[in-house]
């Protein structure tokens, strides 16, 4: 079920989105969870990336949607965001945040529910696994797909992925258990690697998007059965 987050500090205005997704459901058959936040603040309080979509006021008392967003970003690259404005030019900086669209008040059904289709699209589209990682201060919601590698170390598990890499509280093989089925191998006992984006073997080494990790001689056998697998073709 695709989990909305509805951030409107005006009251009326908030029963109204409610409104509209219900009658959204009736119309599509399709049926969302949703949340209600009432200024932007409360959202981004212990946010965890559990949103699919979040629609956003621009303008509330305690803290505007544009911060909001800005905050939400820097632990969820993923969820959708859709802005609720009375103010065209805020459009604009919508792309800084990556915004899908806005909405203008006063809000017309119609227009809001191409908005909510186009989102409901692009999940869609999307399909993508994800793992919610804990960190410190909270959690982080990580593509699978944009993973390269995760690495052991200590009491502590360091992933490396497509937007940057960060720490998590945890071990290899609690990882390894929850993306169990996902195309991971060990390349050695410290190196849990994301078959998608291997670019190629030489010899003892393999190339993990922009990194060269030892492949182990006790481990080289089982990853590189893996590897063919995952691949279709013949490893050597």
């Amino acid at each position: 079920m695709i989990r909305i987050a509805i951030v409107e500090d005006d009251k009326q205005v908030q029963q109204q989105l409610v409104d509209y997704i219900r009658r959204y459901e009736r119309q599509f058959g399709r049926m969302f969870d949703l949340v209600l936040f009432d200024d932007g603040d409360e959202i981004v309080s212990n946010y965890r990336p559990v949103y699919d979509i979040i629609l956003l006021d621009v303008q509330m008392s305690r803290m505007d949607g544009m911060a909001a967003a800005e905050a939400i970003r820097r632990v969820d690259q993923d969820v959708i965001l859709i802005f609720i404005t009375n103010m065209a030019q805020f459009a604009i900086r919508g792309y800084a945040v990556d915004a899908l669209d806005y909405v203008l008040k006063p809000v017309p059904y119609f227009a809001f529910s191409q908005q909510l289709q186009k989102a409901v699209n692009r999940l869609k589209r999307m399909q993508r696994a994800f793992l919610a990682v804990p960190v410190e201060g909270g959690m982080r919601r990580v593509s699978v797909d944009s993973i390269y590698y995760l690495e052991s170390e200590g009491h502590s598990v360091h992933f490396y992925t497509e937007s940057g890499d960060f720490p998590s509280p945890g071990t290899l093989k609690s990882f390894e258990t929850q993306l169990s089925g996902k195309s991971f191998a060990r390349c050695n006992s410290g190196y849990l690697v994301n078959l998608a984006q291997v670019t190629g073997v030489q010899q003892n080494v393999v190339q993990v998007g922009p990194y060269e990790l030892q492949i182990s001689r006790p481990k080289k056998k089982s990853f590189l059965e893996a590897l063919t697998d995952y691949i279709g073709g013949e490893v050597k």
